[in-house]
């Protein structure tokens, strides 16, 4: 295997050959460099896609820098190489390498991989293997890394058991700390790997997959989860912290041209709007906000460190923060002059208003969009997002009316209980809107819209429904694409294809780790580009393997069934899901839960922890009987 000084020769001479070569580099500002025997624990975080996407992922720029402000740890970073680069790292035998130090990957002690979205996974087997670590976990020894795994697939880990030591559920701030000082005490104390791991599993929000055996019925479905180690827990509950720790100030400034060139401010984390389909605004309850002074503060610290002309403010929805007013007044009176552009990337229907609106005109604007997210009050009582069509058409009238030129609206179709008529409502809807558009701006006025599939994610109140059939999807789209043409109009849509794979990665079992590991032999990597994605690898690999996929995605799940994902725990009870559930059928909405508790289950699940929540940090009407 090369080592540093090899990899670096190398790479002087292959790097003018390849497309954006400061991919490859490191050396931007802000990257922290430390001597590497200087150190005794070193760690790797790793987004498995190119450099361009992965570089302002905003968790791994959270561990990076608190992890980095500890004097016997080092980190440091690596991408997936695009398809030019890895021809020629396999060719010349190059190791995947960090980008800080050129060290290869499996020289490092630790590699933490971020997968927040399931059509990574074949990415992250890709990468295992560039950097030559055995890519099945009972492969390792102690020799090899410790491959960690965190983000929001791991809410169902299963998928992904075969590869991965251990996941992290939940939030990573504090446990990432917890799981270095585990491995560094058993590395003085020179255990086995097995006891590595039965430690990690001791740590609050740790799961450690090779400690249970599941056993199946004839049918298909669970029959058992046991546990082969005492220490390790019957349920992982998910990790939290009370209130949002102080974020990185120092963001590496890329070298290349990325797909977010900014600073990003969690303003906010969690939701309490209850929507039924949506997976993360049910696995980060409960709403945490951030103080406007600290945010201020973060913003300030940022630019400075980076120069940078536009910062986000990233929530699940910026616009029910609860002084989004006030922190934008804030912002453009301490900002006035600089020519800084502030970004609201998710803005929520409900809690927008005029107000808001005239604010953000002053502030450089980019593009607007919204999530209506259906058109008829028949699927808006279903997936519990009551909104009237006139507000709808209102709020878009005032957008155009303040000098925007271009909305983009979100819809989703293919819930099981959804008709061809709710379809139709979309684009008589959208139709409306343009209308409104050119009545107050003339033919400028532009409605670009985006029309994503239902999937039915676990920890949701939909977790036991089937996926729409695709026969009916593509009846759908065409629908949509006959009625939404012509000047103004603009209309994606995602292929159903790529939509079951979504459906069977995320709702999978451990079975599956076999048809990921020969869908990746058989050539299938960046599934998450639509111009890369290989239908044919996958479709081979689950013939081969002989799973039946529809057993997967379209088949109703019995409430009593044993679920893939039961052994973790989001802190939302499944009965509360249950009843939501219950309720969707019957077409009845319930309001955000910040005005009326219904008793999910987020706080009374941690116990003693409730008695150390912030009060003005924690969004929550549990929290206020305390």
């Amino acid at each position: 295997m090369l080592l540093q000084n090899e990899i670096k020769e190398r790479l002087d001479r292959l790097l003018i050959t390849v497309q954006k070569p400061g991919r490859y580099t490191g050396g931007e500002l802000n990257q922290v460099v430390k001597e590497w025997d200087s150190v005794d624990t070193h760690v790797a975080l790793v987004f498995p896609d190119i450099y361009d996407l992965g570089i302002s992922n905003l968790g791994i720029s959270i561990l990076y820098e608190t992890l980095n402000q500890r004097d016997e740890v080092l980190v440091e970073r690596a991408y997936c190489p695009w398809e030019d680069m890895e021809a020629l790292m396999r060719e010349e035998n190059i190791p995947l390498y960090s980008l800080e130090s050129k060290h290869p990957l499996s020289q490092f002690d630790i590699i933490g991989i971020s997968l927040p979205y399931e059509t990574l996974y074949t990415n992250t087997l890709n990468l295992l293997d560039l950097a030559n670590i055995p890519i099945h976990a009972h492969d390792r020894d102690e020799k090899h890394p410790l491959i960690i795994a965190g983000g929001h697939t791991t809410f169902n880990p299963e998928p992904m058991s075969d590869f991965i030591d251990a996941f992290v559920i939940g939030d990573g701030e504090e446990v990432i700390h917890e799981i270095v000082d585990v491995y560094r005490g058993w590395r003085q104390d020179r255990k086995t790997r097995h006891d590595l791991l039965t430690r990690l599993a001791g740590i609050w929000g740790v799961y450690v997959p090779s400690l249970y055996d599941i056993e199946y019925h004839p049918d298909g479905t669970i029959k058992s989860r046991a546990k082969k180690h005492d220490g390790a827990p019957a349920r992982i509950v998910k990790r939290i912290v009370t209130e949002l720790p102080y974020p990185p100030t120092h963001p590496i400034v890329p070298s290349i041209d990325v797909v977010h060139n900014r600073i990003s401010v969690e303003i906010m984390r969690g939701c309490s709007r209850g929507c039924r389909f949506c997976h993360a605004g049910m696995i980060n309850r409960p709403v945490r906000e951030r103080p406007v002074d600290e945010i201020v503060e973060i913003i300030q610290e940022s630019l400075d460190n980076t120069g940078f002309e536009e910062v986000a403010l990233l929530s699940l929805s910026s616009s029910d923060y609860t002084n989004i007013l006030s922190l934008v007044d804030v912002l453009q009176a301490h900002f006035e002059g600089q020519n800084l552009k502030i970004s609201l990337p998710s803005l929520r229907i409900e809690s927008f208003s005029v107000d808001l609106l005239e604010k953000l005109r002053t502030s450089r604007p980019g593009g607007f969009t919204l999530a209506p997210e259906a058109a008829s009050d028949h699927m808006r009582q279903i997936i519990n997002k009551p909104i009237p069509t006139e507000q709808i058409i209102q709020t878009t009238r005032e957008i155009y009316q303040r000098g925007w030129l271009t909305i983009k609206l979100y819809f989703m179709i293919g819930h099981p209980l959804e008709t061809l008529e709710d379809v139709r409502e979309i684009a008589e809807l959208c139709k409306k809107i343009l209308a409104e558009g050119h009545k107050v701006i003339g033919r400028r006025a532009k409605l670009h819209v985006g029309v994503s599939t239902f999937i039915p994610k676990a920890h949701t109140p939909f977790q036991w429904v089937p996926c729409d059939d695709i026969s009916q999807i593509e009846a759908k789209q065409a629908l949509l694409k006959n009625e939404l043409r012509g000047p103004g109009f603009k209309l994606n849509w995602t292929d159903p294809w790529d939509t079951m794979l979504e459906a069977l990665l995320s709702r999978g079992d451990r079975r599956l780790g076999e048809v990921i590991y020969l869908a990746w032999k058989n050539g299938a990597k960046f599934d998450a580009w639509q111009d890369k994605a290989d239908r044919q690898a996958w479709e081979d690999a689950i013939e081969k393997i002989g799973v039946d996929a529809a057993f997967y995605t379209h088949r109703q799940r019995g409430q009593e069934e044993i679920l893939p994902w039961d052994h973790i725990s989001s802190g939302v009870n499944k009965s509360f899901l249950a009843t939501e559930y219950r309720l969707s059928k019957e077409g009845i909405s319930r309001e955000d839960c910040r005005n009326q508790c219904y008793g999910c289950g987020i706080i009374s699940n941690f116990g003693e922890l409730k008695k150390q929540i912030p009060a003005t940090s924690w969004k929550c009407p549990e929290t206020a009987s305390r």
